[in-house]
């Protein structure tokens, strides 16, 4: 997925293409369905070429329970009843095939998600084959977290031979109608061994595999995932890191120790980068004001978009959408006729970053390696290069508060270059000193001066 700039897409919160299957919609509340479906997807394709996205995640579009369990409709697609069928709400597996297609001639990707390890709470499949399923002895099969359920659900019993080929012939469902690659939620609830075979059946399909898991403080941890053989996981880390620092305006040492870190992983440069997603807070709602929130949504996402891996922007994000815990991050999209200014002005930031990226194959695809920076500037400055092949991209994140002038001794001859996202930020070299002239809050990419 290098070179991939990847767009989450929450079905039922998107884009309304067909009423006709509006049963159950209240979009007064944030627990009941809304409306969208896979054909307003489609008609929202020309959207998301001139945003430049080039790959659509979209949650499961599986036929889900029927009933609302703790008040809140399936809409979010992880309670599944039937693993392959399409959702009413959402369409026909007609409608699914369509818009692969067009994603498709459109030159994109599209990535499904998947869910394996449990059923919805009213689903039928825990009362027809109950040894399909972990039972109240489950703690001492071993790890509560992958053998006990999970938030209450049915948890599937992947050790059964029948449940682990039941969950491999659902992936080859959807494998064989030419999806590109599968997220597979909650993995770190899901025995090692059947992620391994999975992800080896996926890779003999060449089908991309990425996985969810759900760990803010361990690379460790993370990075053990991707080790059982699966193409990438979330970097959930970083991506607390740079909430920290980019948004709360805490130092980068937390980004730095990340960073430094990529050597637990199988191949850093596969990892999904992001700055929130349906399960976390907004990333602009970390600061009170919504002006504020905007700004520093910017500064984010040029920053996302200077990193290693391949970007994932959750619908609203290139708006800077705010939202708080589940469901208010889970709000309708909107869309050019009700933008603010500001809203408008984000989406043009989102767009140009994106092309930058794109753009550069050092940017989209090249290695990261940090620059170190005096102690004094540590906390305040940020600097790596990227690079691939003959090409050199120096990265500098500012987190201070006012514009600044950096002078490092660094033995570089360059004359006045200007910053690749077009932000008024200046780099030079002369006399053994590499000076940058930076914004506040921002995160700027030069051509790197030999």
């Amino acid at each position: 997925m290098q070179g991939e700039v990847v767009y989450q897409i929450l079905v039922d919160r998107f884009a309304d293409g067909d009423s006709t299957n509006n049963q159950g919609v209240n979009k007064d509340d944030l627990r009941a369905w809304h409306g969208g479906d896979l054909k307003g997807i489609l008609q929202k394709i020309p959207y998301l070429k001139s945003l430049g996205v080039t790959t659509l995640w979209l949650t499961p579009i599986y036929q889900q329970q029927t009933g609302n369990t703790f008040g809140t409709a399936p809409y979010h697609g992880y309670w599944p009843a039937d693993f392959q069928k399409v959702d009413s709400h959402f369409g026909t597996l007609e409608d699914f095939q369509t818009l692969l297609k067009t994603v498709h001639d459109n030159d994109m990707k599209l990535i499904l998600d998947q869910v394996i390890n449990h059923t919805g709470y009213d689903a039928s499949l825990p009362r027809e084959k109950p040894d399909w399923f972990h039972g109240s002895n489950c703690e001492s099969l071993g790890n509560p977290e992958v053998f006990c359920p999970l938030a209450g659900l049915p948890d599937l019993k992947q050790e059964n031979p029948e449940v682990a080929q039941f969950l491999m012939e659902n992936d080859l469902f959807w494998t064989k109608l030419g999806v590109d690659g599968f997220r597979y939620d909650a993995i770190r609830h899901v025995p090692a061994d059947f992620i391994q075979k999975l992800g080896a059946q996926d890779q003999a399909n060449g089908v991309f595999t990425l996985g969810e898991v759900f760990e803010t403080a361990s690379v460790q941890k993370v990075a053990a995932f991707q080790k059982l053989g699966l193409n990438s996981v979330f970097d959930f880390p970083l991506r607390e890191a740079i909430n920290q620092t980019v948004m709360k305006g805490a130092g980068f040492s937390q980004v730095r120790a990340i960073l430094n870190q990529d050597s637990e992983y199988t191949n850093p440069a596969e990892l999904a980068v992001f700055l929130d997603n349906h399960d976390v807070t907004r990333f602009a709602s970390g600061n009170l004001f919504e002006a504020e929130g905007a700004k520093r949504t910017q500064y984010g996402i040029r920053a996302l978009m200077t990193l290693r891996g391949f970007p994932v922007i959750y619908q609203g994000t290139e708006i800077a959408m705010r939202g708080g815990n589940d469901p208010d991050n889970r709000r309708d999209m909107r869309f050019e006729e009700s933008w603010t200014e500001t809203e408008k002005a984000t989406f043009e930031v989102t767009r140009k970053a994106i092309a930058v990226r794109k753009a550069s194959e050092a940017l989209s695809k090249g290695t990261l390696k940090l620059i170190p920076v005096p102690s004094a500037y540590e906390e305040e400055l940020l600097l790596f290069i990227r690079e691939s092949g003959t090409e050199k991209v120096l990265v500098a994140w500012h987190n201070g508060k006012e514009r600044r002038t950096f002078s490092l001794k660094m033995n570089v001859q360059s004359p006045l270059t200007q910053d690749l996202f077009g932000q008024d930020a200046r780099l030079s070299g002369s006399n053994g000193f590499l000076h940058l002239s930076l914004p506040p809050r921002s995160a700027a990419a030069f051509t790197h001066p030999e």
